[in-house]
C-alpha cells in the first residue's frame, strides 16, 4: 500500500485523480447519481484540504471550531460525514491508500411534512411543467429520479395507470393516477428538438432549479415561508405517510413507493402517528348521498368513516 507521504500531488493531479475514480465508479457498475454525488463531494472537499492525506481529513471532518484555519469550517450533519466517509473510503482504495475512517452516529429526524392545502397551494401557483411533476409525485410518490426516466408510453391513459421503473434498486410499480393528472400530461408542451426523448425532456437537476426559483416566488408572494421547505421528496414522504394512514397497512406502503425491505417503509407509521393521528386532529366531513358522490369523494381524498341509512359519511384532514 502506498503512503500519503511518498505521493506528491498538485490541485491538476487531483483533478485528475478524481477524474479517474469517476471511470473506474462506471467500470465498477455505480448508478450515475452515485458517481455524480461522490465526484461532486470530492472536488468540494479538495479545495479545502489534502485529499492524498487522510489525517488532514479526518481533522477538517471534526474541526468543528477551525482551531486548525481551515478554509472554511466542516458544518456537515453526521449523516452527511458518514455518507462521505464511504465515498473517500472508495476514492482511497482506488488510491490504494490506507485509513483508519473515523465513526460518526447520524442522528435521525422527522422530515417536514406540510398539510395538503399546502402542497396543492404550490403545484397551483407553479408553471404547468412544474406543477404536473409536482402531481405527479404527489399521486404516486415516486422519486424524481424515476420521473425523469419516464417515457410518454409508461403512461396509460386508458387504464389510467403510470409503470415506473425504479432506481436506487428499488422494485417497479404500476400505480393509478387521475383524471386531473392525465389532463395535464396531455398538455404538456413536447419540442421534437428537445434533447430528452422522455415524458418531461428535462434532466432531475434543471427540475429542481424551475421548482426553486417559482416556489421562493410563490412563498414570497403569498407570504408562506413554510413553502419554501417543501422538495420534490417531500411529496414521497407525504404519500408514504397518506396512505398508511389510509390503509393501516406498512406492506401497502411499502409496494406504493417500492422498497425492498419494510425497514425503509417504518418511518411512515412514526410520521403517521406523530403528525396525523393525534386526538385533536381537525377534519373535513361530508356526507355523499349516492354513488357519484361518494367516487367524487374518494377521488378528491376522501376516507369513509360510517353508513347510517342511505348516507355515507367521509372525512379528510383539513
Amino acid at each position: 500500500m502506498t503512503t500519503p507521504a511518498q505521493i506528491i500531488t498538485t490541485p491538476a493531479q487531483i483533478e485528475l485523480d478524481i477524474l479517474n475514480f469517476r471511470e473506474a465508479q462506471m467500470k465498477e457498475g455505480r448508478a450515475e447519481e452515485t458517481i455524480r454525488s461522490r465526484i461532486q463531494s470530492l472536488k468540494q472537499v479538495s479545495k479545502i484540504c489534502d485529499l492524498i492525506d487522510p489525517e488532514i481529513v479526518k481533522t477538517w471532518l471534526a474541526d468543528k471550531n477551525n482551531e486548525h484555519n481551515f478554509i472554511k469550517v466542516c458544518t456537515w450533519a453526521n449523516k452527511t460525514k458518514t455518507k462521505f466517509i464511504d465515498t473517500y473510503s472508495a476514492y482511497l482504495k482506488f488510491k490504494g491508500i490506507q485509513w483508519k475512517p473515523p465513526h460518526y452516529t447520524p442522528q435521525n429526524k422527522l422530515p417536514f411534512l406540510p398539510p395538503e392545502g399546502e402542497i396543492d397551494l404550490l403545484i397551483a401557483s407553479c408553471g404547468h411543467l412544474t406543477a404536473t411533476v409536482l402531481q405527479m409525485l404527489k399521486e404516486t410518490g415516486m422519486r424524481i429520479g424515476e420521473l425523469t426516466q419516464l417515457k410518454p408510453e409508461d403512461i396509460d391513459t386508458q387504464r389510467k395507470t403510470v409503470s415506473i421503473t425504479p432506481e436506487k434498486g428499488s422494485n417497479p410499480r404500476i400505480l393509478p393516477i387521475s383524471d386531473k393528472l392525465i389532463t395535464m400530461i396531455t398538455t404538456l408542451h413536447r419540442d421534437p428538438r428537445a434533447k430528452y426523448t422522455t415524458l418531461f425532456q428535462c434532466h432531475k437537476d434543471t427540475l429542481r432549479d424551475y421548482l426553486c426559483s417559482q416556489r421562493k416566488a410563490v412563498a414570497q408572494k403569498l407570504n408562506n415561508p413554510r413553502l419554501q421547505r417543501i422538495t420534490f421528496h417531500t411529496l414521497r414522504h407525504w404519500k408514504g405517510t397518506m396512505e398508511f394512514i389510509d390503509k393501516k397497512d406498512i406492506m401497502h406502503v411499502k409496494q406504493i413507493l417500492g422498497h425492498k425491505t419494510v425497514t425503509s417503509t417504518e418511518i411512515y407509521i412514526n410520521l403517521a402517528e406523530a403528525l396525523y393521528l393525534q386526538p385533536n386532529d381537525k377534519f373535513v366531513c361530508k356526507i355523499a348521498h349516492n354513488e357519484k358522490e361518494e367516487l367524487e369523494l374518494v377521488e378528491a381524498g376522501f376516507t369513509h368513516v360510517n353508513n347510517r341509512g342511505d348516507l355515507a359519511f367521509y372525512k379528510k384532514h383539513k
